[in-house]
């Protein structure tokens, strides 16, 4: 993990991207991204995460996430721990995963399983220029991977809930 890309302050808040290991597309099926969303609920409920924005793309995830409870650092690696195992246990169960025997080639090496790749590219955020910039990233990489056509049309992303548009599936803190 470079130097750049540390969580220096545990209490900061920081835009993160977590990747699937090999880049592979495995957040095509709602049922893994489902997973990731409910691990964000329990990590806010049980850990104390917060939440200010979020996105899940086919192959990684973009946060801005704080804590006001135990070290982000920790929660980060908890959840990408816990995620990945039950997202493999799900592709190794799916009856349907036409891409099953390849993904699990791909993520499994001997024991152990290669679900993320190593790190989180961490930034703080300092600024509401800065946080700005991250939110408007996160919200438009769906437009820009060509999902769909309105940042607010995708439902695995904060946008529609900033818009107003929709319930929101996590609770979202506001950046000030």
């Amino acid at each position: 993990m470079s130097f750049a890309y540390k969580i220096y302050d545990q209490q900061g808040v920081y835009f993160v991207t977590c990747t699937v290991h090999q880049w592979v597309d495995v957040f095509t099926r709602d049922e893994y991204k489902n997973i990731l969303v409910e691990s964000l609920k329990y990590c806010q409920k049980e850990k104390g995460l917060k939440i200010y924005a979020w996105v899940i793309m086919t192959n990684h995830i973009h946060l801005i996430i704080g804590t006001s409870k135990d070290n982000l650092s920790d929660i980060l690696r908890d959840f990408k721990k816990f995620t990945s195992k039950q997202i493999f246990n799900a592709i190794s169960d799916s009856r349907q995963e036409s891409r099953k025997h390849w993904m699990l080639w791909l993520l499994k090496k001997g024991d152990s399983i290669l679900f993320w790749q190593e790190g989180y590219h961490g930034e703080e955020i300092r600024t509401i220029d800065f946080y700005r910039i991250k939110e408007r990233y996160i919200h438009l990489n769906p437009v820009r991977a060509g999902i769909v056509a309105k940042e607010e049309e995708y439902v695995y992303s904060s946008c529609a809930t900033r818009y107003g548009l929709s319930n929101e599936m996590l609770e979202l803190e506001n950046y000030s």
